[in-house]
Parts: structure tokens; sequence; C-alpha cells
């Protein structure tokens, strides 16, 4: 492949050309770049179908971290790439796109950057968007993607070449101290855009989280792969000729550590028709007809692990409060004028919004 003056401009976070002599060098016969186009969806890395003409493939897909202000740790391009390698390569039954190769030169598009195979699926966001699937399929899907969250939590780590991918011992703390830093790292990057707003349920809740910090997995205990941002529309799926999971996809946040904390997350994502309000992120497509609640998919979780989900409720109230993390960081991203793609403007105005949820979980006065 060589670097065509028609070459795609103007895509926010790729250099057409740099990114065609790279691929001429690390994998030939790719063919020619014909079409670049930001991936809707993701409000954090950014991804990008690559269009190509040729080669061996027709399409590849492109993953880099976000533009503007980054949080510290976040976004490491060169995890993403080996757990899904790890995971492709080792039998786990967990379904993840298969990886191609992994670029370490930010120099190529500003940025550390991997690239893997393009799985043919749908990401469903919103009842709307997808009428085709039928109180039936809504089922399947459900427990589909319980099965794949069992399959995470299952996998054996030590087979897949990932025992050193984390330290699961005393992870929920670790996990509390380290979205605290991110929590800090994004207020002052928000002040610094002259913007101010007072969240004094954030102090509290860390507080209250603090007190209740499971002692499980204690050291010892098997070590277990999380993924970090686990629910619906991180999957593509298939409906034809069974609703299945396709692929698992951004990974950017996965390590060893507690499975709850993904369980968790995945229920504060998981919208159900009787909610007073929706997130303004994850999929709504869980309100229509048929889709497990939130309780019937923990249910078949624990169903499939055998997992203690006794003390669920903090779970739940942990993921509001990372979720309000990583929200504050990406409208601090907003602020800077440094995000791609719409739909930001919103994103402020769920972490409060997630701040009460986690109080009233903890509470008993909210249902998880």
């Amino acid at each position: 492949m060589t670097a065509d003056a028609e070459l795609p401009a103007g895509v926010p976070g790729i250099d057409a050309p740099r990114l065609a002599a790279w691929l001429a060098r690390e994998l030939p016969g790719s063919g020619r770049i014909t079409r670049i186009e930001v991936i809707a969806g993701g409000r954090s890395n950014l991804t990008y179908a690559i269009t190509l003409d040729g080669g061996d493939r027709d399409r590849i897909v492109l993953r880099r971290p976000p533009l503007g202000h980054v949080l510290p740790t976040a976004h490491d391009m060169g995890r993403e790439y080996r757990v899904l390698s790890a995971l492709g390569a080792h039998g786990t039954g967990v379904p993840v796109p298969g990886v191609l190769a992994l670029c370490e030169d930010a120099e190529v598009v500003g940025a550390r950057f991997y690239l893997m195979d393009f799985v043919d699926g749908r990401v469903l966001r919103t009842p709307e968007e997808a009428p085709d699937v039928t109180p039936e399929r809504a089922r399947g899907l459900s427990e589909a993607l319980a099965a794949a969250l069992a399959a995470i939590h299952t996998v054996d780590v030590e087979k897949a070449g990932l025992a050193d991918f984390g330290r699961p011992s005393g992870y929920m703390e670790r996990q509390l101290r380290r979205w605290g830093k991110q929590w800090d790292a994004s207020r002052e990057a928000i002040h610094a855009t002259g913007t101010e707003r007072d969240l004094p349920e954030y102090d509290r809740l860390v507080a209250r989280l603090a007190g209740r910090l499971p002692a499980v997995p204690a050291a010892g205990a098997p070590a277990r792969l999380v993924h970090g941002d686990f629910r619906l529309d991180n999957a593509l799926v298939r409906l034809e000729p069974r609703p299945e999971i396709a692929a698992v996809v951004d990974w950017e946040m996965s390590t060893l550590g507690d499975p709850l904390s993904d369980l968790g997350l995945t229920l504060v994502y998981w919208a159900e028709a009787t909610d007073p309000a929706l997130l303004p992120v994850g999929a709504t497509i869980t309100t229509a007809p048929g889709f497990m609640t939130r309780r019937e998919f923990a249910g078949r979780y624990a169903e499939l692990t055998g997992y203690d989900l006794s003390d669920l409720d903090f779970y739940v109230a942990f993921a509001c409060f990372k979720l309000a993390v990583v929200l504050e960081g990406i409208h601090a991203r907003f602020l800077q004028r440094a995000t791609v793609g719409e739909g930001f403007e919103e994103i402020g105005s769920a972490v409060p919004m997630l701040l009460d949820r986690a109080h009233g979980v903890l509470d008993a006065r909210s249902p998880w």
C-alpha cells in the first residue's frame, strides 16, 4: 500500500498519509485507504472504521485515545491490545475481535493505537433504532449478554497468559483511590476552563464507600478478569439465526480484580421502563419488552458463575461513583472543546444524577 494523494482528509485524530505509510510497512498487502470514519457512540477512546481497496481486507478498525484532557493511567492502548490478543488466542469463549497490529509510535496519528478486524454486528442503543428486536429476541440477547459476562469472569487467567495483568488483592480499595485521583484531575481541568459547579454529594459518597469496602478478593483468591465498562452497547450483536454477542469491545479499563464491580456497572447502565430518569450514556433499548430486569439479569449471572451477590448494593453504588468520575472527565474534555462526535453537552448533567442514585442505593430508598 502506498500513500495516496486522494486519501481522506479532515478526520479528527487521524493523519491519513502517515497512517497509510505505517500500514504499508506493518501490514503489507492491506490495500489503499479509501475512507476513514469515526464510529459513533464512544465517549472515551476513539474508534474509526477504515475502508480499504485492493487488499486482503475490506475494512479494519483503529482505536486510539481521546483528544484533549486524558486522565492519568487511562486509555492504555497496549493493555487493550494485550487482553484482546490473549482472549482470542487461548479459546476462552469470550467473543472478541481479532487484533492485527499495535503502534507504539505516537507520531503516526498523534497517539499510540492498535488495529483490529472489523466485526459484522450491530450496536443496539434505542428501541427506535431496533424495531426488529422482538420480545423473544430481547430475552435471547439478555441471556447472551449474561453468558458473555460470566465467560469473562471465569477465564483461566493463567492459561490465557494474563496472570500478571493486574493485582486482584485490594482491588476495590485501589479503585476508590484511583478514581478519586481521576476526579480531582478532571475538576482541575474544568476549573481551568473558568467553569465552576458545586457537587457536595461526591465527598459524602466517597466516605460511605470507604466505610464499606469488601475484604475480598483476598490475597491468594483466584484472580478474575474484569472488563471495566461492560454493557450492551459495548457489544456487537447479531439477531440471526439467533440472538448472540458477536464481540465484546472497548476493553480500555480491563484488569484483574473483583468481578462484581463489572456486574454493578452493567446494572447501572441497564435501563428499565419504570426508571424515573435515564442516563445520557448507555443503551435504552433494555426498556423494550422482553429484556430482563436488572434483578433477573443479576440472578442469571449468579446461576452461571455461582458467585455470592449478597453485597451487590455496594457494587452498584460504587459503579455509580465510578461512572460519575468517568463522565466528569468527559465533561472536562467537552468544556475544552476536545470531544469528537455529538451528544457531549448532556454528559455533565448525569454526574449529580449518579451521585444521588448511589446514595439512594446505599440508603435502600432506590432499587438497584
